[in-house]
């Protein structure tokens, strides 16, 4: 294991066996606030993952001890709040598709420039907080300071108001909102029983992430649920 010290409160563990690869990525985040421990395989970054207290994990799928989607399973069964995001050479979509649907926040592909990486761990840890810019629901992610969703890793694009309307759901998962509510929530106004924008706004938004996400409670309102298939890890 290699360390570089920090003063800093997020702590990366970077799971990588090339030696170049971990001494690049361990000065360009050090200089810019992240403290960056490495293991070069994956027995001895899963046992770090055990007895440290990281923020989040950069791991490459090409181990020389392990599998890494099967890691990457392991550190979500030990941690299922923990971040994690795949640095790999492996580009193409099947292990792209494969990496998220084990359970990774992010997928990069090397060669990344290190100004990138310092920006998707911001990001991820943003998306973690309950008091930062974005939201997340299975893989539903809505940065609202970008002003992006991504559905699945891919961008959809949302007028100011859809994505208003979705963050609201996102904000109350489970829970029914009635059309007075969510009138009141997204557009500021009161109840008005002439008006269709809430049903209209819901089918488009159901057109571009998909019908399951939000369902109708008949004569109340709308609940945002997340189906089977989107599931992903929980959320912190």
């Amino acid at each position: 294991m290699k360390g570089r010290a920090g003063v800093t409160s997020v702590q990366v563990l970077l799971i990588e066996d090339d030696p170049r690869i971990q001494e690049v990525v361990e000065r360009g985040l050090g200089a810019r606030g992240f403290a960056v421990l490495s293991a070069p395989d994956g027995e001895s970054g899963l046992d770090l993952v055990r007895k440290l207290d990281v923020d989040i994990v950069l791991l490459d799928l090409r181990l020389p001890d392990r599998r890494g989607m099967e890691l990457l399973e392991e550190i979500r069964v030990i941690k299922p709040r923990l971040p994690i995001i795949v640095l790999t050479a492996l580009g193409d979509l099947t292990t792209k598709v494969g990496g998220l649907e084990a359970g990774a926040d992010d997928y990069i592909t090397k060669p990344v420039a290190i100004e990138e990486l310092a920006a998707r761990i911001r990001a991820r840890l943003r998306a973690r907080s309950p008091d930062g810019a974005m939201l997340s629901a299975g893989s539903l992610i809505v940065d609202l300071a970008a002003h992006r969703v991504f559905l699945n890793g891919r961008e959809v694009a949302m007028s100011t108001r859809e994505l208003t309307l979705l963050a609201a759901f996102l904000r109350n998962p489970g829970h029914v909102l009635t059309r007075p509510q969510l009138l009141q929530m997204v557009w500021n106004l009161e109840s008005d029983p002439s008006s269709n924008v809430v049903d209209v706004y819901v089918a488009a938004l159901r057109q571009k992430v998909g019908a399951s996400f939000i369902e109708t409670v008949r004569g109340v309102g709308y609940r945002f649920v997340v189906p089977a298939g989107a599931r992903g890890k929980p959320p912190s």
